[in-house]
């Protein structure tokens, strides 16, 4: 069990000139988080858009009727994924299928149960 001597609301015993330090310390920890998702996002585009360099994927790209103009790391990725979803691969199937917009629409329902009415004896 915590002791609830040592135990403080945040802001209680803040002055405003301290909470406003928090706070901008804060947001400056979340624009530098927004700035490295959109850095690791722009990186993988990126990669994804190389020429595609290995021979032998190449080959069986070139199996596929795809022209070598179209022949690039992402493509590569998607015929993979596409050959384990023939493979019986659920989750391929799946990533495939949310991929170009076929996703099922996730609904939650939202039930009330019955009201039940008692009647007592004595009413």
């Amino acid at each position: 069990m915590a002791n609830e001597e040592n135990l403080t609301q945040m802001g209680k015993h803040l002055t405003r000139e301290e909470a406003q330090k928090i706070g901008s310390l804060g947001g400056k920890a979340s624009v530098k988080a927004r700035r490295e998702r959109k850095a690791l996002r722009e990186q993988m585009i990126m990669l994804l858009s190389l020429p595609l360099k290995n021979d032998k994927i190449k080959d069986k790209l070139k199996e596929l009727g795809i022209k070598e103009s179209d022949m690039n790391n992402q493509m590569a990725m998607s015929v993979s994924m596409y050959q384990q979803a023939l493979k019986g691969n659920p989750k391929a199937y799946e990533l495939i299928r949310d991929t170009i917009g076929e996703k099922p629409i996730e609904q939650i329902q939202n039930i009330t149960p019955p009201t039940i009415n008692i009647q007592r004896a004595d009413e």
